[in-house]
């Protein structure tokens, strides 16, 4: 019998290609469609224990993806693989209830790491198992390697303009071995031209960039709307507390923004830190934007780390590794030292650790350190 597998499909070019792959090379798929919203259908599962399958029967189910669960589902019709829908309106709920609660915290979630967490890698593989299949797999741009030991290292994308390694750094790392990236060793222009060759729907689809449960882009009214109008306004200040003006509200804001910050002023602002206890605002000159290190907890290693070390970071999807120092403490936190300032440093975003192409692992920032603030060697793990 063939090996089967799950691939969670989202409608676009890069799983639709996966699933042509997977099937190409002989394994046995079964396509699966994440619900993020409510659907006109009711689950009616005997076994609590069973996850919600239910079928799409047409374009109205009542869920802002169902144009990509029609597209998922004709893609599986024409490589005549089974294919399911899952309700993970609850589970979505999760991940709403997080971003609107860490920016009315003044942080910036990232919503697409968590997703990974908590259901393309953990509610996709009890699925998997629940219908005999041993892997799992998806169209992220990624790849997985054995090393000389035989653990399974995750690595970048072959593409690296289209690379999501940084997204999956908080896989369990006991689900590496189970887990499949098919389009992983592909440039993206070579994955569009095979979906192209293989006659699939979704070939010139353009990429999704905006998170699924606000299609919109607009962050702040998701927020007001699914947690109710807040007193979230307050003032732009200066570092040493001068008022430079007004603003609507602190979700609004990023750390690093620098347009739409809805004043004009002589020379270009940035937001330098966000005060949700006082609704400030804290705006700067790009020099003072710069930060020396940070502070991340919530870790996840996917290989052995020593006590110090030396990596090329990421603070956000798309920014350049950076050269520094980590150090593991004793209180399960991490500290990071850069040998250059970055900028744009936000609490709530993933800190991502790299040697050279391979995910170590990383966390999540809490805290930026300006260039006076010391590493506390007292709070060294000692290994």
């Amino acid at each position: 019998m063939s090996e089967r597998v799950v691939l969670a499909m989202s409608g676009g070019v890069d799983s639709s290609a996966a699933a042509y792959l997977l099937k190409q090379q002989g394994y046995e798929v079964i396509g699966l469609f994440m619900r993020s919203g409510a659907t006109d259908e009711v689950c009616a599962i005997d076994d609590p224990q069973s996850l919600p399958v239910i079928n799409v029967k047409s374009h109205k189910q009542g869920c802002c993806s169902a144009s990509d669960a029609a597209d998922a589902r004709r893609v599986a019709d024409e490589l005549d693989i089974p294919f399911h829908a899952l309700n993970f309106q609850d589970a979505f709920g999760r991940i709403k209830d997080y971003f609107a609660d860490e920016y009315l915290a003044g942080r910036t979630p990232n919503p697409c790491v968590m997703c990974n967490n908590w259901l393309k890698f953990g509610r996709l593989w009890e699925f998997a198992k629940q219908v005999g299949a041993t892997r799992i797999a998806s169209g992220h741009y990624a790849q997985l390697q054995a090393d000389e030991s035989g653990s399974m290292q995750l690595l970048r994308g072959l593409d690296l303009s289209k690379d999501q390694s940084y997204v999956l750094f908080g896989i369990h790392p006991d689900l590496l071995p189970r887990i499949m990236f098919p389009v992983g060793g592909y440039q993206k222009t070579e994955i569009r031209e095979l979906a192209g060759a293989a006659r699939l729907e979704t070939a010139n689809k353009k990429d999704s960039q905006e998170i699924c449960f606000i299609p919109d882009n607009d962050y702040a009214g998701f927020v007001n709307r699914y947690r109710g109008e807040r007193q979230t306004a307050g003032n732009f200040v200066t570092q040493s507390g001068e008022v430079l003006g007004q603003h609507l509200g602190f979700e609004r804001f990023t750390i690093g923004q620098r347009r739409g910050l809805g004043i004009a002023f002589g020379s270009p602002k940035f937001v330098l830190e966000i005060r949700p206890e006082s609704c400030d605002v804290v705006l700067g000159d790009y020099e003072e934007l710069g930060r020396k290190g940070l502070i991340a907890d919530r870790t996840n290693w996917l290989a052995e780390v020593p006590r110090t070390f030396r990596c090329q970071a990421q603070i956000r999807y798309q920014h350049r590794p950076a050269e520094c120092e980590v150090i593991c403490r004793d209180d399960g936190t991490i500290e990071a030292h850069f040998d250059q300032p970055q900028y744009g440093v936000a609490p709530g975003q993933a800190f991502v650790c790299y040697d050279e192409n391979r995910v170590l692992g990383g966390g999540w920032i809490r805290e930026s350190l300006n260039q006076t603030e010391q590493v506390n060697e007292t709070q060294v793990i000692q290994r």
